[in-house]
């Protein structure tokens, strides 16, 4: 049997951020070996130092706290976090460790681990988001050069990566469908709103089309429109406001069943632009789990594989016709389309995925070891 490394992590998000699909994979791979997940720096005018804690069996979660103001792995804090870095590993017996990158950002770190194998989860197009460091690009070709097993989050990035490394494998974002399934009250700050309800939860951004949004509850003043997620790299005060635009903030994943059911149509009313032209988004499975109707624009990685399930509508107009097509769908349009949600489900999990995944790195692992390397399959 092949020794269990531990995973050292590197990640652009929070592990207490929304929960996706870092903690889906890692939680489930933390079941046969440790997880150090290293998140980016935050100030503190303490010496530097790491916080520590553990929100999972097998998973620590490391912050470094640095006295720099500067953001994320930059190259000022890359002046002080190979040191913090390398006493970490030391400290958690974890010298001989995987390297799983989830932002090319923290690749001169890895001189500090100087890791065993280095794997690629590339779950978005980062070089796309807004105001994205222009060294992004750069240290993701390095990242690609170095990496002995590359991931992507979807099919649209897989096809655009996919030329770019001999060992890639497309692993779209999965559920956990036994979650969403649960009874579960509706919380009390929806459940006391009156009429249709229709929800997005997610990271509200500047992949979202707010127009749409703002013309979606203008159109129909009768309907509650449920935002459901933190506002990240936008002002809050561009964000559409009538009195049935409801922000109700983050919520713990734990609380998303209850809101869930409480709904009659899920949205992904995402714009169509730089950073939603690769984006999986994990909520569609989630939404499918409830078996809700969905109405989405036509981004890549819905409007594909998903088009006989979910209304689609591109312009403002066209997706509340859509909207209004899922509210009013008749029984049997209903059951097709829960069907067709039911099969897309049998097909997936992300213990599956996990499972495959960790097939492919013990692969790699073997590899490197010029031991014999097992058969790994993996999804498509």
């Amino acid at each position: 049997m092949l020794h269990p490394l531990p995973l050292v992590v590197f990640s652009h998000l929070r592990w207490d951020f929304v929960y996706q699909r870092p903690q889906h994979l890692l939680t489930r791979l933390a079941a046969r070996r440790r997880v150090l997940f290293i998140e980016e720096p935050v100030h503190e005018a303490l010496p530097a130092r790491w916080d520590r804690h553990e929100p999972a069996a097998g998973v620590t979660v490391c912050r470094p706290r640095t006295p720099l103001h500067s953001p994320g792995f930059c190259e000022e804090q890359l002046a002080i976090l190979p040191g913090m870095v390398r006493d970490l590993v030391q400290k958690e017996g974890a010298e001989h460790a995987v390297a799983w990158m989830y932002t090319p950002l923290a690749l001169p770190l890895l001189g500090a681990l100087r890791p065993q194998v280095t794997v690629y989860d590339c779950m978005d197009e980062l070089s796309l988001f807004h105001a994205a460091p222009p060294e992004l690009l750069p240290r993701e070709a390095a990242l690609l050069r170095r990496a002995d097993l590359v991931f992507t989050g979807g099919p649209s990035l897989y096809a655009a990566k996919q030329r770019l490394h001999p060992n890639i494998h497309c692993f779209p974002s999965s559920v956990d469908a036994a979650h969403f399934r649960q009874e579960a009250p509706e919380p009390a700050d929806q459940a006391a709103l009156v009429g249709p309800k229709l929800g997005f939860f997610g990271v509200i951004d500047e992949r979202l089309d707010l127009e749409l949004v703002d013309a979606l509850a203008a159109a129909h003043p009768d309907w509650q429109i449920i935002m459901i997620g933190p506002v990240v790299k936008i002002d809050p005060a561009t964000l559409p406001r009538r009195p049935n635009i409801h922000y109700l903030g983050q919520r713990s994943y734990g609380e998303l069943p209850g809101y869930l059911r409480g709904w009659d149509v899920a949205l992904l009313p995402f714009a169509r632009n730089d950073a939603t032209r690769f984006i999986s988004p994990t909520k569609t499975l989630e939404y499918m789990a409830v078996e809700l109707p969905i109405v989405s624009t036509p981004i890549a990685d819905v409007a594909g594989p998903y088009h006989n399930i979910v209304h689609l509508g591109g312009s403002p107009a066209e997706f509340i016709a859509a909207c209004e097509a899922a509210m009013q769908a008749p029984p049997a349009e209903r059951a097709r389309r829960a069907l067709a949600m039911r099969q897309v489900l049998a097909r997936t999990s992300w213990d599956a995925t996990a499972r495959a995944m960790e097939r492919l790195l013990d692969a790699a692992i073997a590899r490197r070891a010029g031991a014999a390397v097992p058969t790994a399959a993996h999804a498509s």
